[in-house]
C-alpha cells in the first residue's frame, strides 16, 4: 500500500503522548484507554502564526471546562499543558503554519468497560502538531444539508467539546459521497446548527446571522469573528435559521481554526449569493488575517 501524507513534512514529527515525546510511529496509546473504548476524551485544534498561537488561553480553558463537564478526576493545570504544547512545538521545530490538535483523554482503564471507576492511571494528553495550512480552498467551499441531525443539549450539550463525533462523522461521509467539501447539520428541529466541522455564517441586506450555539459549538473562532464585525460596524444576529434563509442568502461562510474564514459558495446545488465570496466575507478575512498577525501567546524559543 502507497501512503501519501498531505505534508511529507509530517513523517518525522514527534508527538507528546502522557508525558513523553515519540516519533510518529510510536506515538500510541493503550487500548484500554478511554479514547478507544467509547471516545471518551476532549480536544482542541489550536494554530499556530509567525511564532504565536493564536487564542491559546481560550482554547485551554474550553478544554478544562470540558473536561470539568465530563468529570474528569485529574485535569492537568494550564501550566502543565502549555508546557507539553511548547515543548512539543520545539522538538519540531515549529512556529509558523502549524496546526495542533490537543486531546486529553479520561486516561487508560483497568479493565474494559463503561465505567470512570476503571480509570485509575489518571488522564492522557496528547499533542499532535503538524505542518497544516487551513483546509479549504481559498476560493471558497461547497456543502450539502446532511441527514444526520446535531446532538441538542437534552441530548449532549454541545458546549462539551467532547471526542465522540459520530453524528460529525457520518455527516462528512455524506459530503464525501456527494463530491463536495461539507454538510450542512440542522437541529432537531430543523433549523441551521453548523457544519460537519465548522460554525456557519450568512449575510443578509449587510447584517451578519448565525445560529444561537444552542445545538452547535461555540466557537473561539465565532467568536472571534462576531467581535471583529461588530467592531467594524456590522450588525450580528444570533437566532434561528432556516435552510431557506441559508439558500437566498446574499452571502455565507464558515468559521474554524482549521479553516479559518471559508467562503460558502453552493449549498444543496444552490448557488449562495453571487456564487463568489462576498463583500462582507471579505472583509472579515483581511481582518481576521490582521488579528492573526498582531495577537497570540509567543512560542518562548
Amino acid at each position: 500500500m502507497s501512503i501519501q501524507l498531505p505534508d511529507p513534512r509530517n513523517e518525522n514529527i514527534l508527538i507528546h503522548v502522557g508525558g513523553e515525546l515519540l516519533p510518529r510511529e510510536d506515538a500510541k496509546i493503550s487500548v484500554f484507554d478511554s479514547a478507544v473504548q467509547g471516545g471518551d476524551a476532549v480536544w482542541e485544534g489550536l494554530r499556530v502564526y509567525d511564532g504565536k498561537i493564536f487564542q491559546l488561553d481560550a482554547h485551554l480553558d474550553r478544554l478544562c471546562d470540558s473536561a470539568k463537564a465530563m468529570a474528569f478526576a485529574d485535569i492537568p493545570s494550564l501550566e502543565a499543558i502549555k508546557t507539553a504544547i511548547f515543548d512539543t512545538l520545539k522538538a519540531n521545530a515549529m512556529r509558523d503554519g502549524v496546526h495542533i490538535r490537543l486531546t486529553l483523554t479520561r486516561g487508560k482503564k483497568t479493565s474494559s468497560g463503561m465505567s470512570p471507576h476503571f480509570n485509575q492511571y489518571g488522564s492522557c494528553l496528547i499533542v499532535l502538531a503538524e505542518w497544516k495550512p487551513p483546509v479549504y480552498a481559498a476560493e471558497g467551499i461547497r456543502l450539502i444539508t446532511a441527514s444526520v441531525r446535531r446532538n441538542p443539549p437534552m441530548c449532549i450539550d454541545s458546549k462539551i467539546h467532547h471526542n465522540n463525533l459520530i453524528n460529525n462523522i457520518l455527516a462528512k461521509i455524506e459530503a464525501n459521497v456527494a463530491g463536495v467539501d461539507d454538510a450542512i447539520m440542522l437541529d432537531i428541529f430543523g433549523y441551521v446548527s453548523e457544519t460537519n466541522a465548522t460554525n456557519i455564517f450568512i449575510a443578509k441586506k449587510n447584517a451578519l446571522i448565525t445560529p444561537h450555539a444552542d445545538s452547535c459549538l461555540p466557537g473561539i473562532t465565532r467568536y472571534v469573528t462576531i467581535e471583529i464585525a461588530r467592531d467594524t460596524g456590522i450588525e450580528v444576529i444570533e437566532r434561528n435559521v432556516s435552510l431557506a434563509e441559508v439558500y437566498t442568502a446574499d452571502e455565507g461562510f464558515t468559521t474554524g481554526t482549521m479553516g479559518e474564514l471559508s467562503p460558502i459558495l453552493e449549498v444543496d446545488g444552490r448557488a449562495i449569493g453571487s456564487g463568489k465570496p462576498g463583500p462582507i466575507t471579505h472583509r472579515l478575512r483581511q481582518k481576521y488575517a490582521e488579528h492573526t498577525a498582531a495577537q497570540g501567546e509567543p512560542i518562548p524559543f
